[in-house]
């Protein structure tokens, strides 16, 4: 993959954000054709993992969504340790990277100084401007994906490399 797919599919996963879906929905949308998935069925699979856990405001949905995508790439269908390893090992390095980045996984901790009040009742909020001026959200999808696919191509060039 060239580095403007890269870019495209960054920009995919800001899309979906700014037009409604959330967190980890845009993520996981924006490599949804990469995979060869449905979107409507990707967008149904993981819209309650959005403002960290159904809006408890716990794991944050963009780091969620590159944790999913990572089984994609990482894990087959095969429950042995072998490929739960292989899986693991993915969502721990991605975890690592993002951490590196924000210091932190839980979406209240990042919302900390954006937000005045952290909100969980499990009505999310209207989509205005405001609401993207203030909340790093949409900054947290383009950072979750960027260490994606600068993961990916890792991965791939790695595998390339091996033969």
């Amino acid at each position: 993959m060239k580095e403007e797919d890269f870019e495209r599919y960054i920009q995919r996963g800001i899309d979906f954000f700014k037009q409604g879906y959330n967190c980890s929905q845009s993520t996981v949308l924006a490599f949804a054709p990469y995979y060869n998935l449905p979107e409507p069925l990707v967008a149904r699979l993981v819209s309650g993992l959005g403002a960290g856990m159904g809006r408890m405001r716990e794991q944050c949905g963009t780091a969620t969504g590159i944790f999913i995508l990572s089984g994609l790439e990482t894990a087959s269908s095969d429950p042995s340790r072998e490929s739960k390893a292989r899986s693991y090992e993915a969502v721990q390095e991605l975890a690592r990277r993002f951490k590196g980045e924000t210091g932190s996984l839980i979406c209240r901790e990042l919302l900390k100084g954006h937000v005045k009040e952290i909100q969980t009742s499990p009505m999310p909020e209207e989509r205005t401007d405001e609401y993207y001026r203030r909340r790093p959200c949409v900054r947290m999808v383009e950072m979750a994906l960027r260490i994606y696919v600068s993961w990916l191509a890792e991965r791939h060039q790695t595998q390339a490399q091996q033969g």
